[in-house]
């Protein structure tokens, strides 16, 4: 089967190298691009390593002549075509055909930075370190890396150096994404937000030219930071038999710009969060200063969270109410009492819905009630919306019978032997959160 993908990236080839020969440079581009696609993706099935390392001399060759092209390209071509738009998609700023100076600005940096200018965070989330439970350490750690350079550079001097980058771990649902949603609040920095479908491109080559300029970006704009959501969708572990050569471009390029080589980086911050630790190449694991691992809450943070997730929602909880939800939910992550939370909070529209009787209140407003409570009326919802009442209709507070029903019928998302791996990453690799 995979011989056909040979066949076919031969066959782009011949019309790639027969257009260009011919100066039809437009047209010669997406052939030799089709053409490394399917070199690409025969690599992945080839198992005779001779003919492997011939494909890929050959893949390499291709590929600077693709890209050189697309640098030839950048003065634009006056002649239509139908594969104009993918040819020209892309194109670099170098010099024009005629060997002259192209305008000012490098256009491909214009494009790839405006590309990248979505993850650039403008409004702040409005998440507070008060609002994060638990994880002191995390905090602190952060902190110390966000907030005091910027507040009081003079602090780092000497050896003194902030913190450069941070990996968080731990399993899903723990608060990681959140609290970099607090450190984006918290700093008064350039908050970049990435995700792995923001750095990778069905362009040969401009994966790690998404990634260069995003790290220029943020050196641009210091202080600055990026946040790099599941990181281990980008940087798995090298020499799998599902990874593509894009992605070990796209690692190569990240160890580089996080190595920092040649630049001042001491105001870009990387902070990053997976799920699967073990997931993630070893090299990069070593780039990150700190992996702090991002636990189950204990007790007084899932007590913390369910005040939070509930809100100013009227309800008739107390402290001891909340004591109890907190005993009562071991194990649960923090996306699973939020998810708790909303599930309750739907309880009481759902005693409305199903009301027999109401009651109205001194304010005139119509409240479900039981068939024995004084001043009862039998009445539905939906007769009292068709006597045009339906702004008047008021849910019941939250009651804790509303949360004894909803956790009767919710499990825990994170399994034993998941808590079991990060323990065991953390013992190696890691710190407490």
């Amino acid at each position: 089967m995979y011989n056909n993908f040979k066949e076919k990236a031969i066959e782009y080839v011949k019309q790639a190298v027969q257009e260009d020969n011919a100066g039809n440079y437009v047209k010669a581009f997406p052939l030799y691009m089709n053409a490394l696609g399917y070199f690409e993706t025969h690599l992945k099935y080839e198992k005779n390593p001779k003919i492997k390392e011939a494909i890929t001399l050959k893949f390499t060759e291709y590929l600077r002549r693709a890209e050189e092209i697309r640098s030839m390209l950048d003065g634009g071509s006056p002649e239509p075509t139908s594969n104009g738009d993918a040819a020209i998609a892309t194109k670099p700023k170098t010099k024009s055909k005629d060997g002259g100076e192209g305008d000012g600005e490098n256009p491909e940096h214009a494009k790839l930075q405006a590309g990248l200018s979505s993850a650039i965070v403008r409004e702040k989330p409005n998440v507070k370190w008060n609002d994060v439970a638990g994880l002191d350490s995390a905090k602190q750690a952060l902190k110390e890396a966000v907030i005091l350079p910027v507040k009081f550079p003079q602090f780092f001097t000497g050896k003194r150096r902030p913190w450069r980058a941070f990996l968080l771990y731990g399993p899903p649902g723990t608060g990681k994404s959140y609290l970099a949603k607090a450190v984006a609040t918290e700093a008064d920095s350039t908050f970049f937000s990435i995700s792995s479908s923001d750095l990778v491109s069905k362009w040969m080559g401009e994966s790690e030219k998404l990634v260069s300029n995003l790290f220029q970006m943020a050196r641009d704009s210091a202080p600055s930071i990026i946040f790099i959501d599941e990181i281990d969708s980008l940087c798995g572990q090298r020499g799998e038999g599902n990874e593509s050569e894009a992605s070990r471009r796209i690692k190569t390029e990240l160890l580089v710009q996080m190595q920092g080589v040649g630049h001042n980086d001491h105001k870009v911050l990387v902070l990053a969060a997976t799920n699967t630790p073990y997931a993630l190449d070893q090299a990069i694991r070593r780039r990150f200063d700190k992996r702090i691992y991002i636990p189950l809450p204990d007790l007084k943070a899932r007590q913390h969270m369910f005040k939070v997730h509930l809100g100013d929602t009227p309800n008739n909880l107390t402290e001891r109410d909340f004591e109890s939800l907190a005993r009562r939910t071991e194990g649960f992550s923090g996306s699973d009492i939020s998810v708790c939370v909303k599930d309750v909070l739907f309880e009481p529209v759902r005693k409305t819905q199903d009301a027999m009787f109401f009651i109205k209140t001194s304010d005139g407003m119509w409240v479900p009630c039981g068939p024995k409570q004084p001043g009862a009326v039998q009445i539905t919802m939906e007769e009292l919306a068709a006597k045009e009442l339906a702004s008047k209709i008021l849910p019941p507070p939250i009651s804790r019978r509303d949360f004894d029903k909803v956790l009767a019928r919710q499990r825990p998302t994170v399994s034993t032997s998941d808590l079991g791996v990060h323990e065991k990453f953390t013992k190696e690799f890691g710190e407490e959160g």
